[in-house]
């Protein structure tokens, strides 16, 4: 049973109006207000949301049935945890299918002591685990299929503009700037991009905000003009 705060993932079935009406991921349908899309004006409201297209949303309030949703309240840290752990469970819930008919029961047995995703990290990890849950002969065709999954490295990136008036602009630009184990890139008109890699998005997201803390208090010793946004 879902509950308010909770982050879900949204399939949006149409817009009427000034709502939008979504279908949430095994827990039926919600809708959100213009107002729950984006804070500020929304100038192309495609780019947010139109028909089939996926999202993560966050519980807001449930009444009489009804789920109010808000796609703004998402951080960019829960969004991408949503989605990682979306798309582990859709991973492992093919490949089962793809190796015994009884996939759904198994799925539902595995569930009664992990959540899906969790399952699908541990049995990478420790294969022993699967003798609780499969035949012989399930094991063996799930065995090597689950050994050749690696994992993707995480990506976190956000933009930052950074101007200044010093006569040293540049010199102080690339002071302000230079920080490691991240990577930057410029985007013109005083934009850049910060981003870091690791394996899971946790490390990334300390990385990048271990970078812009540092780049803050490089950019108010300079007297530059600093702005972060969300990517």
């Amino acid at each position: 049973m879902l509950k308010e705060q909770e982050i879900v993932i949204c399939t949006i079935k149409k817009v009427e109006g000034t709502t939008v009406f979504v279908d949430i991921e095994d827990n039926g349908e919600g809708s959100l207000v213009f107002s729950e899309i984006a804070a500020g004006r929304i100038r192309n409201l495609r780019e947010y949301v139109h028909p089939n297209k996926k999202i993560v949303c966050k519980v807001l309030k449930i009444a009489a049935n009804h789920i109010e949703l808000s796609l703004r309240r998402v951080t960019g840290k829960e969004r991408e945890e949503a989605l990682e752990k979306y798309e582990k469970e859709k991973t492992i819930t093919k490949i089962l299918k793809t190796i015994t008919t009884d996939a759904d029961k198994i799925i539902e047995k595995i569930k009664e002591k992990y959540d899906l995703s969790e399952f699908y990290d541990q049995a990478r990890e420790n294969q022993k685990i699967l003798s609780d849950f499969f035949k012989k002969e399930e094991i063996q065709k799930l065995s090597p299929i689950l050994a050749e999954k690696k994992e993707k490295d995480k990506i976190v990136k956000k933009t930052l503009s950074l101007k200044t008036h010093s006569e040293s602009g540049l010199s102080d630009i690339k002071n302000i700037l230079d920080e490691k184990n991240v990577d930057m890139h410029y985007l013109g008109s005083g934009s850049f991009s910060i981003s870091a890699t690791a394996k899971d998005f946790k490390e990334a997201d300390n990385k990048v905000k271990t970078a812009i803390s540092n780049i803050e208090k490089k950019a108010k010793e300079k007297k530059a003009i600093l702005e972060i946004k969300e990517k």
